[in-house]
């Protein structure tokens, strides 16, 4: 992995992790970050590398600079880099982690019934495919 790219490990199947994928290839036209979904090759590989014991597909996650974050630090830092006025959440960070993670975890125990979920997986299109790993 090149030291200026990331990976965003995220549970392919839910629908609001599907669309936040969407957001962030629609504002990284630089093409920082690559995706892989957990429940893919892949994914296991690259959370078993940085997290090894730990399968959870509750969370997006988040390995730059070949470290690994997860939860609201993952999405603060994804969102630090994209295009717009999105960076700008990134002060959040200053945030006590406990308290982010409250309204993270939250929103992940509820997103299956709140958006649903697929039957597989996210099928990239051809265009975008090599931004899946």
């Amino acid at each position: 992995m090149k030291s200026k790219s990331a990976v965003i490990l995220f549970d392919g199947v839910c629908n609001l992790c599907n669309g936040f994928v969407q957001f962030v290839i629609s504002h990284d036209p630089a093409g920082r970050f690559k995706f892989a979904a957990l429940q893919s090759e892949t994914g296991r590989q690259l959370l078993q590398k940085f997290q090894p014991g730990v399968y959870n597909l509750d969370t997006v996650i988040l390995i730059e600079n070949n470290k690994l974050y997860h939860r609201s630090t993952a999405a603060l830092r994804i969102l630090r880099h994209l295009s717009g006025a999105w960076p700008l959440l990134y002060l959040a960070i200053i945030l006590p982690v406990f308290f982010r993670d409250w309204g993270y975890n939250f929103v992940a125990r509820n997103r299956y019934r709140w958006l649903g979920q697929r039957e597989s997986c996210l099928m990239p299109t051809p265009g975008l495919k090599a931004r899946f790993l």
